[in-house]
Formats: C-alpha cells, sequence, structure tokens
C-alpha cells in the first residue's frame, strides 16, 4: 500500500512525527507537508503565484503552499512514483469537531484526495497539550491498519477525532454524525486609530449540538469519533423549493 501522508501544522509539527512513525511499516510512505502552519486554511489552493515543493530526502517533500496545495501537486505534479492508495492527514493539534470541518485544512487534505478518487483519513487530537499524540498515533496505526486489511468500499472520507488523553484512558472507537457549534466568540480588537483596526479572531463556540450520536459527545466521553464526510454540498431537500420560487 502506498500512503500519502500530509497535515496542516507544517513539515516539521511533533503531530506528523508520530503519524509517520505509527504507519512508516505498513506501506510505502510519501510524505508531502506544507513549509509552514496553515491552520484553518480549509481547501485553500494557490492559484496566484508560484509553489515551491523542495525534496528533503527520499520520499519526502516540502511544500510551500497550503494542505491542498499540497495533496494537488503530489496527485498531479509527476513527482509521486505511484498513485496512492490512501492519504492520511495530521495528527492535528487541535479537535475538528462539528462546524470545524469547513476550516480544518487537516480535513481538506483529505477531501482534495477524495477529488481525485483517492481515500482520506483525518486524524486530529481533541486537545492542545501536546502530551498525547502517542494515543493518537496507536488509533492512527489502527485504523490505517484496517483499512489496509480491508479496504471500505466507495471512497471512504473519514474524519477521525482522539481525545486528548492517555491510550488506557480511551474508551472506544465510535462511528458518529457531526455536531454544531453555537457562534464563535467575538473578535479581539487589539489595537486601533483613525484608519486602522487591529484584530484576533476569536475562540471557537461552545457545543450546540452534542446529543448522543455526535462527534461531540464521543470526545466529551473519552471515545474516538469516527465521522465519514461527504463533499456533495447541494441541500437537495430545497431543491423543489428553489424551483418553486423561481417560478414566482
Amino acid at each position: 500500500m502506498h500512503i500519502l501522508i500530509t497535515n496542516d501544522d507544517g513539515f516539521d509539527a511533533i503531530g506528523i512525527r508520530y503519524l509517520i512513525n505509527s504507519v512508516c511499516d505498513l506501506g510505502d510512505i510519501t510524505v508531502v507537508a506544507p513549509e509552514k502552519n496553515h491552520s484553518g486554511a480549509s481547501s485553500a489552493l494557490t492559484l496566484i503565484g508560484e509553489i515551491t515543493v523542495r525534496r528533503v530526502a527520499d520520499n519526502r517533500f516540502r511544500v510551500g503552499g497550503t494542505p491542498t496545495d499540497c495533496v494537488h501537486l503530489a496527485l498531479t505534479g509527476n513527482f509521486l512514483l505511484s498513485k496512492p492508495d490512501l492519504i492520511v492527514s495530521g495528527i492535528n493539534n487541535g479537535a475538528n469537531l462539528g462546524d470545524d470541518t469547513i476550516y480544518s485544512g487537516t480535513v481538506a487534505a483529505t477531501i482534495e484526495g477524495h477529488l481525485f478518487d483517492v481515500p482520506g483519513m483525518a486524524f486530529s487530537m481533541a486537545g492542545k497539550s501536546e502530551q498525547h499524540y502517542a494515543a493518537g498515533a496507536t488509533v492512527a496505526r489502527r485504523l490505517v491498519s484496517l483499512f489496509q486489511q480491508k479496504a471500505l468500499s466507495g471512497l471512504p472520507l473519514l474524519n477521525v477525532n482522539i481525545p486528548d488523553a492517555p491510550e488506557n484512558n480511551i474508551a472506544d472507537i465510535m462511528t458518529t454524525r457531526l455536531g454544531r457549534r453555537h457562534a464563535a466568540e467575538p473578535s479581539i480588537l487589539l489595537n486601533r486609530d483613525e484608519h486602522t483596526m487591529l484584530y484576533t479572531i476569536g475562540e471557537a463556540g461552545k457545543a450546540r449540538d452534542n446529543s448522543i450520536g455526535t462527534d461531540f459527545h464521543a470526545i466529551e466521553n473519552g471515545a474516538v469519533s469516527v465521522t465519514p464526510l461527504m463533499v456533495d454540498l447541494t441541500d437537495s431537500a430545497q431543491l423543489g423549493r428553489v424551483w418553486e420560487w423561481l417560478q414566482s
């Protein structure tokens, strides 16, 4: 199996090192990751300007672009020896639960692969302590190994969140749906003058839907959350209503 590994925290991030070590003996590994942190980049693709791809070792590449750039170039740039069988992204420093997936560069990397018919798994630690990546790596290895032994039909796109806890404190692995958050906290005004305002983005909102079956509920109860995602954004239930509105 050929595994393409990427992330959004950057080539030198701790999480990707744990991820590489956890699956390196499960197949042929290629690492194509951003030069620097691109958290929150979503599916941004660099369409203006050039993107540098630098080989730093055999099958190891640093990219001067976004996570989506990394996967797009890996699949279209003709510098990989073969098309990957699986894209694995992470291990992200922080959760990608519910609405977070819209902004997540970690998840976006796997979405880009999905568009090219390559299945993917995005792994995130549901906390930022950086103390329990070993537990996250164990979960990642378990799921990648399972995929190697018995691939899911179709093109699975899995968003995996792992409790920020030691391995022996992780209760279970659960199949979940995305929950929802409240609106984000207000943006923070740092400075202003007559013409300029300087802000930072506020913290993510609290969970609004953390009911049983959601990714939030799984994490709150010490379990790994595995959510299958889809890329089609069509609101099929609204098609008839919009048609009627247009006729009016």
